[in-house]
């Protein structure tokens, strides 16, 4: 369901003065972005769960050479080949670096067009701030959607600041040779690396945390959803609410780092959490971790492509209302 992204990318980059390939599979599109981050050009690559599961290697050498760089996951229903219908089974594999060793990357799940639109603009900066990859974490409701759209202004890439770790980079007075790579067969070298780009981590959970809330403040239950799962819980929390039952919202904006904090800040406040996903419950795990055992926290998902509908969700929440 990611079809219409690179259909629009091949008719209008080269309008644009861009560069778009398409290339003959995806573990070579990985390769690619991670070349021409190496030399400072800002890139990225797209697929749909199967395709960013072959991308996984690339994504690992892409952080291991602190590369910044832009993929975008319109998710479908797996496992395996799965089913091409909107799926959010793939929150582990986003939020756990998804391939070898230790490291993470940056995600950011949109709730629609719009957003989808300014969270991969501002990925770009976001990642080379951080040296980081970026993932863009859609559905493939999201990635198939009509919805109005205004783009940010574009930038001039001759406008952009110099990276100076990149190859090929030149000073006034020399050329140095930079070696960008991910291997280090030091082991003291290697862990060295790893400790420095984790306290890199240490200070991306500290500023680049982002969520939306909606009438928390009072509500004795809030749903915590992201993408079309949160779409859905708003609709059954104006259903709730006209019922005068009070219920919030809680949507987590970037996936990783996960607001931890404010939810177990709510949590210390009382409230009951009920998790809404499009999958068996995976982001759940991360809420229970955040509100470490203070409060209930409850699950409903539907999966194999299904969406929950908001009279589903609304009917699970007068459920719990009566425990």
């Amino acid at each position: 369901p990611q079809n219409e992204l690179t259909a629009y990318m091949a008719k209008h980059m080269l309008a644009k003065g861009r560069i778009f390939i398409q290339a003959e599979s995806e573990i070579a599109a990985i390769n690619m972005v991670y070349g021409a981050s190496s030399t400072g050009a800002r890139a990225m690559t797209s697929s749909s769960s199967p395709g960013v599961s072959l991308k996984q290697e690339g994504i690992s050498y892409l952080c291991g050479a602190d590369l910044p760089a832009v993929i975008v996951n319109v998710a479908r229903a797996g496992p395996g080949l799965g089913g091409i219908s909107p799926g959010q089974g793939d929150y582990f594999q986003a939020t756990r670096g998804g391939g070898h060793g230790d490291y993470y990357t940056i995600v950011l799940a949109p709730k629609g067009v719009q957003e989808a639109a300014d969270l991969t603009y501002e990925a770009f900066s976001i990642s080379e701030k951080w040296r980081v990859p970026v993932l863009v974490l859609a559905d493939g409701l999201i990635g198939q959607m009509m919805e109005g759209v205004v783009f940010p202004e574009p930038i001039d890439p001759a406008t952009l600041p110099r990276k100076d770790w990149a190859v090929g980079h030149v000073t006034e007075m020399h050329r140095p040779y930079n070696h960008v790579t991910s291997l280090n067969l030091e082991p003291d070298g290697l862990e060295a690396a790893n400790r420095i780009r984790f306290e890199r981590y240490g200070h991306i959970k500290e500023e680049l945390v982002r969520y939306e809330e909606i009438d928390v403040d009072d509500a004795d239950i809030v749903f915590v959803a992201y993408g079309t799962s949160a779409r859905v819980c708003h609709g059954a929390l104006e259903m709730a609410r006209a019922a005068g039952m009070k219920v919030g919202l809680f949507r987590p904006i970037t996936l990783w780092p996960f607001p931890s904090a404010r939810l177990a800040g709510l949590a210390e406040r009382g409230k009951r959490f009920l998790c809404v996903e499009m999958s068996m419950g995976q982001m759940v795990e991360d809420v229970r971790l955040a509100v470490n055992g203070k409060v209930p926290v409850y699950f409903y998902g539907r999966c194999g492509g299904n969406i929950p509908s908001q009279e589903e969700v609304f009917a699970e929440v007068k459920r719990l209302m009566a425990l």
